[in-house]
């Protein structure tokens, strides 16, 4: 809120391992999310909507034991408050409780408002996402841009204020029109976070997988790739191969050896009788 007051843009970080978060939260981002798409791109999942809890709960601990500074968010996963306030503030309350997460992010509809707002008032702040909200992807009719229509650009406004109704400290509009996402920074009381949706709005969120391309199967129009890591890392692993194929690797600076002498004292208990004659014609050349 400081920030927005400011005009300071706020930086915000889709994480979901231990190393990405030390880096980012040094670095002084604003905000890590523990994104679902982590299971993506961790665990091979096809989309978000089969990522379970317990996945989420374990990238959530690794980015908090990664982090000291930034806020630490999570992206409740499918089916994890969706049934009733009552299962949304348990779920919740696990993630505070178990992972020290201080915030959570809920993506839905002005329907799920209910169930956020009870997260709010048991004392956990949530960012609300509308937009495209990969788990609703057959509702939308897959993924595509929200908001090209007054209607349906009507619609997400009425969401996103539902969402504030409901206590939401700030909102995350992704790959949404940016007119949208514009309406929303220049109207709602909250700060207003992009994903794919224009620069208008008081922040940016980005997913560190796609700052990489650790992605390959699709790179989202929105994204930004600053360094491809695929090519750099097919050439450490073929040049890793090799070497051991040509038994270059490991050499020698990278391998433990015995003195000589505890050498054959090893050699001679168990009567390896190849290793005795190679030591002994080792001493031999260096008498």
């Amino acid at each position: 809120m400081a920030k927005m007051k400011k005009g300071e843009p706020i930086t915000q970080l889709a994480a979901y391992d231990y190393r990405t978060a030390v880096i980012a939260d040094r670095l002084g981002m604003d905000i890590l999310c523990v994104s679902d798409t982590g299971g993506m791109i961790l665990f091979g999942h096809k989309s978000t909507v089969s990522v379970s809890f317990d996945e989420v709960m374990m990238m959530s601990k690794a980015i908090d034991r990664g982090s000291k500074y930034g806020l630490r968010m999570v992206d409740m996963p499918y089916w994890s408050f969706h049934v009733s306030p009552e299962q949304a503030v348990a779920n919740a309350g696990r993630f505070v409780h178990e992972a020290n997460a201080e915030v959570m992010k809920c993506e839905g509809n002005k329907y799920h408002a209910r169930n956020i707002e009870a997260i709010v008032r048991a004392g956990i702040p949530v960012q609300g996402h509308v937009g495209i909200t990969p788990m609703r992807m057959p509702q939308l009719g897959g993924f595509v841009a929200q908001g090209k229509t007054a209607k349906r650009a009507k619609e997400m406004v009425e969401d996103a204020k539902a969402m504030v109704d409901a206590g939401c400290f700030s909102i995350l509009c992704e790959v949404t029109t940016s007119e949208v996402a514009e309406y929303l920074a220049q109207t709602l009381p909250v700060p207003v976070i992009s994903l794919g949706a224009g620069n208008a709005a008081h922040g940016v969120h980005i997913i560190s997988s796609d700052l990489f391309h650790l992605w390959e199967e699709h790179v989202p129009r929105h994204s930004r790739i600053y360094t491809d890591l695929i090519p750099i890392m097919e050439d450490v692993i073929s040049r890793y191969m090799k070497d051991v194929v040509n038994r270059a690797y490991p050499a020698e600076k990278e391998t433990v050896f015995m003195s000589p002498e505890e050498c054959l004292s090893f050699a001679q208990d168990m009567k390896w009788e190849r290793k005795i004659d190679e030591l002994r014609s080792a001493a031999k050349k260096t008498a």
